[in-house]
């Protein structure tokens, strides 16, 4: 399985003090040589991390393929085509979200994302939706001609935190969730079935499957056992886990759980 690390969160730590370090590009190399498979970054309108001349210049620089989140603002969408990722993945963003909260509507947006696909196609950038694993969304995705489809792990990832990471009854508590532990162990089961049953159908329709969101050294190994889904995409758990281990060493470990 694929590993793409989201990089995004040492821009976050940059951005705590508005000065020059941590430098997003430093990790680059370190994720070439830990084995990663990609560079994900989150170009966001607000530009509260990563930054313009952050993606220039990790595009520019790295030797590994970049996935280029981004909305779908015709603006931001200007900027990011001209940057010429090998990979642009179009993601619901919300001015006042911690972090992305759920996936793409490609329904509602489909004529705005069926112009923004055909200028990636003329480009050679490759298209990738991220949305919530449901059957009618997937086939919207094959209208739109995606070349890929990156499934929001963040419902099963919250119930498993949940079940598995005392939140229950803290600060932290997902209200949504809050229901008793033999419930939330069907609603894992339930959250893992669809995942897998949204995989396959993408798999038959030709499109290549990763995921992501919410994922982290805990709660992947399930989603590796989903032999459709060929890539994931992680960032804020490993950069967690960096400060204690080293980034390096973070990655690495990750890779291996990401084994199947």
């Amino acid at each position: 399985m694929l590993l793409g690390v989201n990089i995004d969160h040492i821009a976050v730590l940059r951005e705590a003090r508005k000065i020059n370090d941590p430098d997003p590009l430093d990790a680059v190399s370190l994720v070439k040589r830990a084995g990663a498979d990609q560079i994900t970054i989150h170009l966001r309108e607000d530009r509260r991390h990563i930054n313009d001349m952050d993606a220039l210049r990790i595009i520019e620089n790295a030797q590994l393929p970049i996935n280029l989140e981004c909305a779908i603002d015709s603006e931001i969408i200007d900027t990011v085509i001209e940057m010429n990722p090998h990979r642009i993945t179009l993601v619901p963003e919300k001015r006042e979200e911690v972090t992305t909260e759920g996936g793409l509507d490609l329904i509602t947006n489909f004529q705005t994302i069926d112009d923004i696909s055909k200028r990636l196609k003329k480009e050679n950038i490759e298209l990738s939706v991220f949305i919530d694993p449901n059957m009618f969304q997937i086939k919207m995705a094959k209208s739109l001609n995606a070349d890929w489809i990156e499934l929001h792990t963040g419902l099963y990832s919250n119930i498993y935190a949940m079940l598995f990471s005392n939140l229950k009854n803290t600060n932290h508590s997902i209200k949504e969730l809050d229901f008793p532990r033999d419930i939330l162990h069907k609603k894992l089961d339930d959250a893992l079935k669809e995942l897998s049953k949204s995989s396959k159908l993408a798999d038959e329709l030709g499109i290549k499957v990763a995921a992501g969101h919410g994922l982290n050294y805990q709660n992947v190994k399930a989603i590796t056992s989903i032999p459709e889904i060929i890539e994931l995409n992680i960032g804020q758990s490993i950069i967690a886990r960096s400060v204690f281990t080293g980034f390096e060493c973070a990655v690495k470990e990750m890779i291996e759980l990401c084994k199947n």
